[in-house]
């Protein structure tokens, strides 16, 4: 089989590995798109502090049951699936705690941009699902990124009447966007890119903001919040320190701040103490997601909540990775698709 190994910064080569065979528990699947994301982005241009390369990476992915282990009945060969990239132990301190994103144990799948995947035992029991008749792959395949989102809006809270500012208007930002306005609340969106911050528009923002020529991005904000407070929830999901700093100032006193997106490591960011303190900031970081909300992330999918047809642009065989993945850096599209 064809796959694209990660070597170092924009060092990829597509090579041919056998196709794996699976363990007691284990599918393999065959699969039929995988999608470009933030994340594969960074991983091309500066690495990944959690893996070491090389590795076959990308895990936005979905397709058909190739073949299945041992004592596998929930799936057969020539079902449709995706299987989410992730799945926690249940069993250490975090996962007892009701933490399962801080899982010690947590497998973690690399291989969406691959010609198959085999999908490790304990994602198999918890994290992959059946597509149903009228669920295209594109559509499936948005279950990773968007759990991330639903768990983030879950741990920071949005109530009917808030307004919402969303900094990024990336594949997470925009899932953000439509979550918080399904829960009834104004939504302000900036971004650097008009196109992205069209397609906030799609998602339900009533106010979005070009910030690549604001001189004061955080009066702006607060110019569009109720008597010029700031915003009842701030969230980031950019993945840039300054861009956290400014997220923590666009919030009211007594607001709540989620930084999503992940920064450079070794990365820190500088923070009012007296701001924090007499102003009640709640901050909060949430990584990744859970089973929970996995299932819930489908379920919407399944419901239209999100369509493919508002995230994915271009379509490109493998071969041509590279050039996906430096047209989503540019911002042009929110995601891009490798069909295999």
């Amino acid at each position: 089989m064809k796959a694209a190994r990660y070597y170092g910064p924009e060092n990829i080569k597509i090579e041919e590995i056998p196709i794996p065979e699976p363990g007691a528990g284990e599918i393999i699947v065959k699969n039929k798109v995988a999608l470009t994301c933030g994340t594969d982005v960074k991983i091309y241009t500066r690495g990944y502090p959690l893996f070491k390369p090389p590795f076959i990476f990308g895990h936005e992915a979905s397709g058909i049951v190739y073949k299945a282990g041992d004592g596998v009945t929930a799936f057969k060969t020539g079902d449709s699936v995706v299987a989410h990239n992730s799945a926690p132990c249940n069993s250490c301190y975090y996962c007892k705690q009701g933490q399962q994103s801080m899982c010690v144990n947590a497998i973690f799948n690399l291989g969406a941009f691959s010609e198959y995947q085999r999908i490790s035992a304990q994602i198999v029991k918890q994290n992959v699902f059946h597509i149903p008749e009228g669920m295209s792959f594109k559509d499936a395949a948005l279950t990773e990124p968007f759990s991330c989102a639903v768990y983030g809006v879950s741990e920071i809270g949005i109530e009917a009447g808030d307004t919402v500012v969303i900094n990024g208007a990336g594949p997470i930002g925009l899932m953000f966007t439509r979550l918080a306005y399904f829960r009834g609340a104004k939504i302000i969106v900036t971004d650097l890119c008009d196109e992205r911050l069209e397609a906030a528009k799609k998602m339900g923002a009533s106010v979005v903001i070009n910030a690549r020529d604001c001189t004061d991005i955080v009066g702006i904000v607060k110019n569009h919040t109720d008597d010029g407070r700031g915003a009842d929830v701030s969230i980031e999901a950019v993945g840039l320190p300054s861009t956290w700093e400014s997220t923590v100032l666009m919030a009211r006193k007594g607001g709540r701040v989620l930084l999503f997106g992940g920064t450079k490591s070794g990365s820190s960011f500088t923070i009012d103490t007296t701001l924090l303190h007499y102003s009640q900031l709640t901050i909060k970081g949430v990584f990744h997601t859970t089973p929970k909300y996995v299932q819930k992330a489908f379920n919407l999918i399944k419901n239209g909540m999100i369509s493919a047809e508002d995230f994915v642009g271009a379509s490109y065989p493998l071969e041509k990775l590279e050039e996906a993945l430096l047209e989503h850096k540019q911002g042009k599209v929110i995601k891009n698709c490798i069909v295999f």
